[in-house]
């Protein structure tokens, strides 16, 4: 009987192979969630890069757009880039639910996005996660948008919301069944990666880790065919969880911009003395998991006082102006203070001799469906103006709630009841959760 072959010595041994099969894995969990082929490998199961602190300053642009919050809603977000002309114009406005799967039209479009603003500098002021559910294809969508900006000379830069640190937080009460399910595909593809990279396990250097170590399979009171989701999200998410790492960490909380300066919430006098530099550089290690998984989230990013969760300067038309013009007056040549969190139903507004500028439209159909606005600033901070959505696009906005109101009545009288409230014990580390149904508002 002849011998059996001898491998040939062409074909690589495994050993040669680990960068290329963890590349390959990258790309595909990347592409399976959401889509999207990245110029380069930045996976979200690799090694990660040395950590680097978030952008505080930077100087005033020729053109400076921002943008407000986005909650999980993919083609209204789609929408507003292309109001501000940062992604190319559509043929028609896609209305596709904000559930729909990676194949939709907005999924297409996403995954097809590119830089097309030149020189801008575009500010998105956080809150891309909860109450929807195309929370993943969006962080994707604005990290390949971000990378496009750098390639095409210039920036796009989502800051931090208080629905960012929820999240990295374990509080999921504003998560959508939706929202869920998109996590669970996601765990799905991220083990399949997992696997791959672990045919070359041994040669791999750091060893490939496994984020659902430690993670609990069950939620005593949340309902069994939310537990996926919930255990998905948790591992995703937590300190040093492969989206918040990814996706989150490198974010700034504040971030001035010439004479602007951005924050979800707002600023007080004790967050400019303590240093805003230093508030992005401890937001971002505690993402990053470097006080452990159990550390709580930093003081300045907790409490109704907290950068992310501040209203004093948005909330209304009656606002603290003197205030205001103080802390505005402790960051050097500062003129106005950019803030989302708080919805406008009037839209994009300013107060205090336009010291205040407000720009969370409640622009998520899970939060209000308002018309896309965007802020856009000129001229180095001397001109500040206000696009908004056309009439020949608005009216579909307005049909959608007509008709989501018609469903909310005949489905049944009384409040309309949707999404998760899960309730978090802060005195564990690995938190336990309870379920509730809860009535939508819109002042979160």
């Amino acid at each position: 009987m002849a011998a059996a072959p001898s491998p040939s010595p062409s074909v690589p041994a495994c050993g040669d192979l680990p960068a290329a099969v963890s590349a390959f894995a990258d790309a595909f969990v990347d592409f399976a969630v959401s889509g999207i082929f990245f110029p380069t490998s930045a996976s979200s199961s690799s090694p990660p890069p040395p950590p680097t602190t978030p952008t505080t300053f930077l100087p005033s642009p020729s053109r400076l757009v921002a943008i407000g919050d986005l909650h999980g809603d993919l083609p209204k977000s789609l929408s507003a880039l292309r109001l501000a002309g940062l992604v190319p114009p559509s043929s028609s406005l896609d209305s596709s639910p904000s559930s729909s799967a990676a194949a939709s039209p907005s999924s297409s479009a996403a995954a097809s996005a590119s830089w097309a603003a030149g020189p801008t500098l575009a500010v998105q002021l956080g809150d891309i996660l909860d109450r929807g559910g195309d929370e993943l294809r969006l962080l994707y969508l604005l990290r390949r948008l971000a990378l496009s900006a750098e390639a095409r000379g210039g920036a796009f830069l989502p800051i931090l919301g208080n629905h960012e640190v929820m999240n990295v937080s374990g509080d999921f009460r504003f998560a959508t069944p939706q929202g869920l399910q998109e996590f669970s595909a996601w765990a799905g593809w991220y083990r399949a990666g997992l696997a791959i990279k672990r045919r070359c396990g041994e040669h791999l250097d750091p060893q490939p880790r496994n984020p659902f170590l430690g993670v609990p399979k069950s939620f005593p009171g949340v309902k069994p065919e939310f537990w996926d989701g919930m255990r998905s999200r948790l591992a995703a998410l937590r300190p040093d969880g492969p989206i918040a790492r990814r996706f989150l960490a490198d974010l700034p909380t504040v971030l001035v911009v010439g004479d602007s300066v951005f924050v979800h919430g707002g600023l007080l006098e004790a967050n400019v003395e303590y240093g805003l530099e230093r508030i992005n550089a401890e937001v971002s290690e505690w993402i990053r998991g470097e006080g452990g998984d159990n550390a709580r989230a930093p003081e300045y990013v907790r409490g109704r006082d907290a950068v992310v969760w501040l209203r004093r300067f948005s909330d209304g038309f009656d606002c603290d102006c003197k205030r205001l013009e103080g802390v505005l007056g402790m960051i050097p040549g500062a003129r106005r203070m950019v803030m989302g969190h708080t919805i406008q139903t009037v839209g994009i507004n300013a107060v205090c001799s336009a010291q205040a500028v407000r720009v969370d439209v409640g622009l998520s159909r899970g939060c209000g469906n308002g018309l896309p606005e965007v802020l856009e600033i000129n001229a180095g901070g001397t001109e500040v103006r206000v696009i908004t959505t056309p009439p020949s696009e608005a009216w579909m906005y307005r049909k959608q709630e007509v008709e989501k109101a018609a469903a909310a009545v005949t489905e049944k009288s009384g409040d309309v009841k949707e999404g998760l409230a899960l309730l978090v014990r802060e005195s564990h580390g690995l938190k336990e959760f309870s379920f509730l149904q809860t009535v939508r508002h819109h002042s979160q």
